[in-house]
């Protein structure tokens, strides 16, 4: 399918909201037709992806293509989210990038064994973080394919 044609789904995990507002900004200003979900820690996010809770039986639930995942976040962090995440085999084949303020190496190594499919530090301009999700969007939504939504 045309990455044109097609609307993609993103689910954004972070805990901040103007960092929410600002990555929804920024994903307005990309080309491509983007869905993007808000989430604010990483027990949402398994709640999300296994629609229950507050996402049990809602009718427009779509599973993401994309997952982005802030570390820092409270009751269940990003590294336990992605580490839930990989070990299921159901959604282990979803990509998740981590997008956080972390810099550390430390971070960094653990989140790439975790199975993280990138890491990367949040920008600190608006004009940063718009070219950080032009790029995202290129990369995942136009030059990789991604694995069918139901397998």
């Amino acid at each position: 399918m045309n990455y044109k044609q097609k609307k993609f789904a993103i689910l954004i995990a972070n805990d901040d909201e103007d960092t929410r507002f600002l990555v929804a900004e920024a994903l307005l200003e990309v080309r491509y037709s983007v869905r993007s979900e808000f989430v604010e820690n990483g027990e949402q996010v398994l709640d999300y992806l296994y629609r229950r809770g507050q996402y049990a039986g809602i009718g427009n639930w779509h599973r993401p293509d994309l997952i982005l995942l802030d570390l820092n976040m409270p009751r269940l962090d990003g590294r336990e989210a992605l580490s839930a995440i990989r070990a299921d085999p159901d959604l282990q084949q979803i990509p998740v990038v981590i997008l956080t303020t972390s810099h550390r190496s430390g971070d960094i190594s653990l989140c790439y064994r975790l199975g993280a499919n990138s890491f990367i530090s949040k920008p600190v301009t608006f004009e940063g973080l718009v070219e950080v999700m032009k790029t995202l969007c290129q990369y995942w939504f136009e030059i990789v394919s991604l694995p069918p939504p139901e397998l």
